[in-house]
């Protein structure tokens, strides 16, 4: 039955790449601007490695983000936004 359900997926998908009209859903999720990971870490007087560790970022990802190699993009934005809000939250529901 799974099989079935991915080829049908799978057709739709390639209806609506053609601008054929399906019976699809599309949700636009807004994410917050650019965040300074730099200053959210300093702020919170954490080396690159403990901000990592604790907030379950790769110490390689924070290095790439805070030298400006890469951007933050989607979920991870909207964490490290919360991060900068209340840091306490994410901690909270890290240690649930």
């Amino acid at each position: 039955m799974s099989g079935s359900k991915i080829l049908a997926g799978m057709r739709e998908a390639v209806a609506f790449a053609e601008g054929k009209p399906v019976d699809v859903r599309e949700t636009i999720v807004r994410t917050p601007a650019e965040v300074d990971v730099k200053a959210i870490r300093e702020r919170l007087g954490l080396s690159q490695q403990a901000f990592a560790t604790q907030f379950g970022f790769s110490p390689g990802t924070v290095r790439n983000w805070e030298q400006g190699h890469r951007h933050p993009e989607g979920p991870a934005r909207v964490l490290l936004k919360v991060i900068e809000k209340d840091p306490n939250a994410v901690l909270r529901a890290l240690s649930a």
